[in-house]
């Protein structure tokens, strides 16, 4: 047997097997993963495989000792966050988003490295050889957060949509700026002494490389756009561009040292906006499915070798350092949330009160990114298996007992949540119609002399409709499932009655609707609007809902309900065509 030729590729596969039998088993029964998160569950797997590694003297997979994380199994996850990420209430907290992801992640950073400074200066602890910058950059790197768990609770008991947005888009943009913060204080740890022009220089650079992943994501996603518009006839590599095409912005950010994932984020986005008018259905559906996939798998695998990398490592233990790490980020991520809520309150529509405060606070937790940015650590950092140890410490507290804990102290709580049942005209002019309420916003506001991000976003639409959309969407665009499925359903109500009939004349024609002559103005009973009114209800279909499908972590955004209604439809319309009603009608009309 030739097993060194085979053995990478074949243990590549066998743990990713593993895992995904796990993954199977978690849901197979409901119960298990409604209460405890998934992540608990694969994080408890790795440390059994772990410990039978350890047992057996066998070397873990060094799969995470180089870049291997950052270059194959990160980028699956943030185009995951990034495509499905719901855009319109995303780009309505904006401004709350960014002002969590960066300002809170520097707080955080910031207070966890000094106050662990302060700690180091005590002689009774033992750990007075870990000077400032290192400090620091554990601080950095202890500050990234992945409330995946969180995220899930939040789904299932539907909290308001203010909380959930702000909460997820922290979550992105955290990772970016993390890894920002992890670049540049790598560099600052290894110079013997820092002076005040580098402090400066170092955040000038901090802003230079998100706003450059950002041009670059733009970019790509511009291109991608532009390629698809000459696909229709090879449709069957439609789905390969949105891979490469963010894969290639990742990497190309990664080349020039800027943000790759603020790259594949704003590439994601783009070419969702404009790629999906350009290819067809089908390669919809498998870019969806295919992202899906990878971003499962790399997040499940990630937490499965967080389990047994607890185990199989080298750790250096010390209680203090450990357990004020612990505290230092509950205090910091409290107080910040706090403090950062006052500030930003006052400029927002809905502010968040204490309640949506506890849950902005309490679902800080840690996971791949924190997890992956410490074990990448050089080796020339004296103290590195005291920050994996302190790392991991921090990622099991927070992912078992936040994680486990967040959900019956949410519904105890009673945080707000978005009510789905609510019947309100004022609700379906929102939820069906939200752009007729943004152009009135315009409107106002121009009469008023007030600007306002609906003024900005109804300036880029116009230049969008008059110049990108131009440039990047070809004029024949890939037609969309319902109107498929609307001429499939035609053509077989058309066939049915031609079998039954003999003739398609009992069908109403394009001839007879765009007849000249004026109809006759008919009164109607208040019967007859009553169930006028219950039949559009019942049958128009919602085009935006309040809690979008597409942010749910683990599924596939479902669109059967929209074809079900649509399906409905056509059957009411053939039941009251059927036994001549049609022509009944177009006899007493004349």
């Amino acid at each position: 047997m030739n097993y060194p030729r085979i053995q990478v590729p074949l243990e590549i596969t066998l743990w990713v097997l593993l895992a995904s039998f796990a993954k199977i088993g978690f849901h197979v029964y409901h119960k298990i993963t409604i209460w405890i998160p998934e992540s608990c569950l694969l994080i408890s797997i790795g440390l059994i495989v772990g410990g039978i590694m350890y047992s057996v003297k066998e070397v873990p997979p060094a799969v995470l000792s180089s870049n291997a994380f950052f270059l194959y199994m990160l980028p699956p996850i943030v185009l995951d966050s990034g495509y499905f990420m719901p855009t319109r209430p995303f780009f309505q907290n904006i401004g709350t988003v960014l002002w969590f992801a960066v300002i809170g992640t520097l707080w955080n950073s910031i207070g966890i490295g000094i106050s662990l400074y302060a700690i180091c200066q005590i002689e009774a602890f033992g750990i007075q050889d870990i000077n400032l910058q290192e400090n620091l950059l554990f601080g950095a790197i202890i500050s990234a957060v992945d409330p995946v768990a969180v995220l899930t609770v939040f789904e299932d008991i539907n909290v308001n949509e203010q909380l959930y947005i702000v909460v997820f888009g922290e979550c992105l943009f955290n990772d970016a700026v993390t890894v920002a913060l992890y670049n540049m204080l790598t560099f600052v740890a290894e110079m013997p002494e820092v002076e005040s022009i580098d402090v400066f220089l170092g955040f000038g650079r901090f802003f230079i490389v998100g706003l450059g992943g950002v041009l670059f994501g733009f970019l790509f996603g511009f291109v991608a756009a532009f390629t698809t518009r000459f696909t229709t006839n090879v449709k069957e590599i439609e789905p390969l561009f949105v891979f490469m095409y963010s894969y290639l912005a990742y990497l190309i950010a990664e080349l020039f040292s800027l943000s790759s994932i603020m790259a594949i984020v704003t590439c994601a986005v783009t070419m969702k906006y404009y790629v999906e008018e350009n290819v067809s259905q089908r390669s919809c559906s498998t870019v969806r499915h295919v992202i899906k996939m990878f971003g499962t798998v790399s997040e499940t695998l990630i937490f499965f070798f967080l389990g047994v990398v607890t185990i199989t490592s080298d750790h250096e233990w010390n209680w203090a350092y450990i357990c004020f790490t612990i505290f230092f980020c509950f205090f910091w991520r409290g107080i910040g949330v706090l403090v950062l809520t006052q500030i930003i309150n006052p400029f927002r529509t809905i502010p968040f009160n204490f309640k949506d405060q506890f849950g902005l606070a309490y679902g800080g937790l840690r996971g791949a990114v924190c997890f992956a940015l410490v074990f990448l650590l050089p080796h020339s950092i004296g103290r590195r298996n005291l920050f994996l140890t302190a790392t991991i410490a921090v990622i099991l507290f927070t992912v078992f007992i936040q994680g486990i804990t967040i959900r019956p102290l949410i519904e105890y709580m009673n945080v707000r949540r978005t009510n789905r049942k609510l019947n309100t005209i004022n609700f379906e002019i929102h939820s069906r119609f939200p752009q007729v309420m943004e152009h009135t916003i315009v409107g106002i506001e121009d009469l008023c002399g007030q600007w306002s991000h609906y003024y900005w976003k109804d300036k880029f639409k116009r230049f969008n409709d008059r110049f990108l959309r131009k440039i990047l969407i070809r004029e024949n665009k890939a037609e969309s499932s319902i109107v498929a499925l609307y001429k499939k359903l035609e053509l077989q109500n058309a066939m049915e009655l031609l079998d039954t009939t003999g003739d398609i004349s009992a069908a109403p024609s394009m001839t007879s609707l765009q007849d000249p002559k004026p109809p006759k103005p008919k009164t109607f009973l208040p019967d007859e609007l009553r169930k006028m009114h219950e039949l559009l209800s019942k049958n128009m279909y919602k085009i935006h809902e309040r809690t979008i499908a597409y942010t749910n972590k683990r599924a596939l955004p479902d669109d059967s309900k929209t074809k079900e209604i649509l399906i409905r439809r056509h059957l009411s319309l053939r039941r009251s065509m059927r036994g001549g009603s049609f022509r009944r009608t177009v006899s007493k009309s004349d």
